[in-house]
């Protein structure tokens, strides 16, 4: 079971990676044939399938930022926490390594760098993170997903934000989608930003639900994730 669970976190987290900033990668590459619009569409689609796919065998986190926010509402055990982020991280590089073999020319396999000020882009990265970890709290159950909407909620709040904000942020969301590039490509202008305001943002989100949601939410929750 325990390595059911990472090796579906790693599965999950490297198809995030090798669709999402494969998308981008093509769509530089081509012209702009895909677009941004597809693009944001290839992030949320690429969630809600890895959801649907591996929910139920790990939860289907694929972001070390909402695996610490389970943690934090005490939905997710505390001896899964490194297990899980260590996996996400793996999964990520290991799609950005295989997109630097298919692509050896691009300069910078989609790393997430902020178009205006790193404080903008911080800022954007807090709050959309808040949102969504908010409303992967809402759909959940535990650590897991619950009836057959979840994955379509959470795909389109990752969609939707991309949609809006990716082309000043990125929309990452996500330390360890951030962080694959940066380390292949060896491109950490403002990393920072990628691994601190998602963290922020997902412990937002866990005391907002707490708030919101009186009961159900993170309050009187046990964890399930043994």
């Amino acid at each position: 079971m325990w390595i059911s669970k990472l090796t579906a976190e790693f599965i999950g987290t490297f198809g995030l990676v090798f669709a999402g900033t494969g998308a981008i990668i093509i769509n530089d590459v081509s012209g702009g044939v895909v677009s941004h619009v597809g693009i944001a569409l290839t992030f949320g689609l690429i969630v809600m399938t890895m959801i649907y796919a591996l929910g139920e065998v790990s939860g289907a986190h694929i972001n070390p930022a909402v695996t610490l926010g389970f943690w934090i509402a005490r939905r997710l055990s505390g001896r899964d926490v490194l297990p899980y982020i260590l996996s996400q991280c793996a999964g990520a590089v290991a799609a950005s390594l295989v997109l630097r073999l298919l692509f050896l020319k691009h300069p910078n396999l989609g790393t997430t760098l902020p178009s205006g000020s790193a404080l903008q882009s911080f800022v954007l990265e807090v709050i959309m993170t808040f949102f969504l970890m908010f409303v992967i709290l809402s759909v959940s159950t535990g650590a897991k997903e619950k009836g057959i909407m979840a994955g379509a909620a959470i795909g389109a709040v990752v969609g939707l934000e991309a949609l809006f904000a990716g082309p000043i942020s990125g929309a990452s969301m996500n330390p360890a989608r951030s962080l694959a590039p940066a380390l292949v490509t060896g491109r950490s202008d403002n990393l920072w930003v990628y691994l601190l305001a998602p963290i922020i943002g997902a412990c937002l989100g866990v005391v907002i639900c707490r708030c919101v949601h009186k009961s159900g939410c993170c309050a009187a929750q046990q964890v399930i994730e043994k």
